[in-house]
C-alpha cells in the first residue's frame, strides 16, 4: 500500500499544552505524525489572551489573539487542541471581521495582514475529516475495556454569535468507539469544572469537580478522557472524592492506541497514576 502524503496544518498548542500538560502536546504530536498529519507550530506564538488578559483588559486579550492570527499563514488550517485557545482565536477573528476599523489597526499595529478566512478548527474535527479511515489503519492496541466520561467541560456553551460554527461536541466518543473504548451515558460530560478559578476559590472548585468525578464513578466509568488541558488538571488536583479514577488527555489515549512507545514519560506527570487501570487491561506492559 502507498504512504499518503502529509497533511499539512498550522499548529497553536497554547500556554497549557506547552508548560503543565507538555505529556499532552508530546502525545498529540505523536498521534499526528502517525496519521500522516504535520502540525508545523506558529513561530514565536504567544498566549492566545485568556484568562487574565480577558479581564483585565479587552483590547490586550483582542491584541494577542490578532497577533497569533497574523502569524499564521494563509491557505492552511490553523488547528488547536486546547478549547479555550480555540474560543478566543475564533472570537477574535469574530470581532476583526465585525469591524474593518479594528481588523486595519491591528494589521497596522503587528505590521502583518491578518486573514479574515483563516480555518480554525480543532484537533478533532481534523480527525473527524481526514482521519478516520487513517485511524483503522494504524490502530496498534484495542482500547477495549476503557469505560470513559467524555469530557468536554463548559466552553462549548458558547455564545450566540458562534452557533453556525463547527465545534467538536460529540466526536470524541465516535473516535473512542471505533478505537475500541465505551463511553459512559447519564455523567456530566460538560458540568464546568471551574476553570481559572482553581487558583483563586479553590474552594468553589473543589466542589464542582467531586461532583463530575462522582459521576463519572456513578455511571462505571473506570477513567476520565478530557478535551481540555486545565480541565484535566482542575479534576486531578482539586478532587477530594474518596472515588479517585484516572484523568488522561485525550491525545494520550489516541497516541497509546495508535502504538506510541515514549508513554511512560506522560503518567509521572498524573496525579492519578493511570498506569494499574491500563496494565490490567493489558494496554501497557
Amino acid at each position: 500500500m502507498s504512504r499518503r502524503p502529509y497533511l499539512n496544518f498550522s499548529y497553536f498548542p497554547g500556554c497549557s499544552l506547552a508548560t503543565t500538560a507538555a505529556e499532552a502536546n508530546e502525545s498529540i504530536k505523536e498521534a499526528a505524525k502517525v496519521l500522516g498529519f504535520n502540525l508545523l507550530e506558529l513561530e514565536d506564538w504567544n498566549c492566545c489572551g485568556s484568562s487574565s488578559a480577558q479581564t483585565m483588559c479587552k483590547n490586550l486579550s483582542l491584541g494577542m489573539a490578532a497577533r497569533n492570527l497574523s502569524l499564521a499563514p494563509p491557505g492552511r488550517p490553523l488547528v488547536a487542541m486546547c478549547p479555550r485557545c480555540l474560543h478566543y482565536l475564533r472570537s477574535a477573528q469574530e470581532c476583526l471581521r465585525s469591524s474593518p476599523e479594528v481588523h486595519r489597526a491591528m494589521e497596522d499595529h503587528w505590521g502583518r495582514p491578518i486573514p479574515l478566512d483563516l480555518e480554525i478548527i480543532h484537533f478533532m474535527e481534523v480527525l473527524v475529516r481526514h482521519g478516520l479511515d487513517r485511524l483503522k489503519v494504524h490502530l496498534q492496541r484495542s482500547l477495549q475495556g476503557i469505560r470513559f466520561l467524555p469530557y468536554y467541560g463548559c466552553t462549548l456553551f458558547r455564545p450566540p454569535r458562534f452557533q453556525k460554527e463547527k465545534y467538536f461536541q460529540g466526536e470524541m466518543e465516535n473516535i473512542m468507539k471505533m478505537l475500541g473504548a465505551e463511553p459512559v451515558p447519564d455523567a456530566l460530560a460538560f458540568r464546568c469544572c471551574g476553570s481559572f478559578l482553581s487558583a483563586s476559590d479553590p474552594e468553589i472548585v473543589t466542589p464542582l469537580v467531586n461532583e463530575i468525578i462522582d459521576s463519572a464513578v456513578a455511571a462505571k466509568a473506570n477513567c476520565v478522557i478530557t478535551a481540555c488541558a486545565m480541565c484535566q488538571l482542575n479534576l486531578e488536583i482539586r478532587c477530594t472524592s474518596k472515588a479517585k479514577i484516572p484523568i488522561f488527555h485525550f491525545s494520550e489515549v489516541l497516541a497509546l492506541a495508535l502504538g506510541a512507545k515514549d508513554y511512560e514519560e506522560w503518567w509521572p506527570r498524573h496525579i492519578v497514576d493511570p498506569r494499574p487501570l491500563l496494565e490490567d487491561l493489558k494496554l501497557v506492559a
